[in-house]
């Protein structure tokens, strides 16, 4: 049977996020489309005795696992590499937007709005920064300043936890991708960009702040060492 749509869920040590989150996915997950929904957890490395694997299975996912720790880019590459559906988007275990959001992804990549359909946490509708703290909110907004001036030449939301897109589309960006940590977000955009492709972006609903516990500043020092390697990577991407 065709599969529809994947979603991939990065995991590293959120066994109790997913237990807590993933049921709320599930059970609402046949407003995302009327074919099959396949739901890919890929556990990297964690070193949780087991805990995601077995909570996977409980929920009947596709459960994926990197041996060692090597970051949320190459977890999540590995589900969109192994994933089958015709619309594939990944999000992260705590499943921090609400269904409506991540219905309105599918039904933009079926209608052709973008090949990339991307959550921005600044569109109007956008509820994401009046629910968290202050420095986590200026901190997302500088890196987005950053990676705008320096990678996309535009002011996308690049770590916003929502990306969806076609299954071509995501073939071809993730095989050719390289960044294993956070900043693959900002790889994505600039592979997409350098090759054409349209990018939809679209308001999302905050519904979860399990998540919130990674330090933006923190990622954001991280991330800045992978921008130079952005470039040097793919400066000979055609179009």
């Amino acid at each position: 049977m065709q599969i529809e749509v994947s979603i991939i869920i990065p995991s590293y040590n959120s066994a109790s996020a997913l237990e807590k989150n993933l049921p709320y996915l599930l059970e609402n997950r046949k407003q995302l489309t009327g074919g099959v929904v396949e739901v890919i957890i890929v556990d990297d490395g964690s070193d949780d005795k087991n805990a995601t694997k077995v909570i996977s299975e409980k929920n009947n996912c596709t459960y994926l696992r990197l041996e060692r720790n090597l970051g949320k880019g190459a977890a999540v590459r590995a589900g969109m590499i192994a994933a089958n559906g015709k619309y594939r988007i990944f999000t992260d275990a705590d499943i921090p937007y609400q269904i409506e959001n991540i219905s309105a992804f599918v039904s933009a990549l079926r209608n052709n709005e973008g090949d990339m359909v991307v959550g921005d946490r600044t569109l109007n509708k956008s509820t994401y920064f009046e629910e968290i703290s202050f420095l986590r909110k200026y901190g997302s907004k500088f890196f987005a300043f950053i990676v705008g001036s320096v990678i996309s030449g535009k002011r996308y939301d690049t770590q916003c936890g929502l990306k969806g897109f076609k299954a071509n589309v995501a073939n071809d960006l993730f095989k050719v991708s390289k960044i294993n940590g956070f900043a693959l977000d900002v790889e994505l955009f600039y592979i997409a960009k350098r090759r054409a492709y349209t990018i939809k972006c679209l308001p999302v609903q905050l519904r979860s702040t399990d998540g919130n516990s990674v330090s933006v500043f923190k990622q954001a020092i991280k991330m800045s060492f992978d921008l130079p390697k952005i470039i040097f990577y793919h400066f000979r991407i055609k179009s």
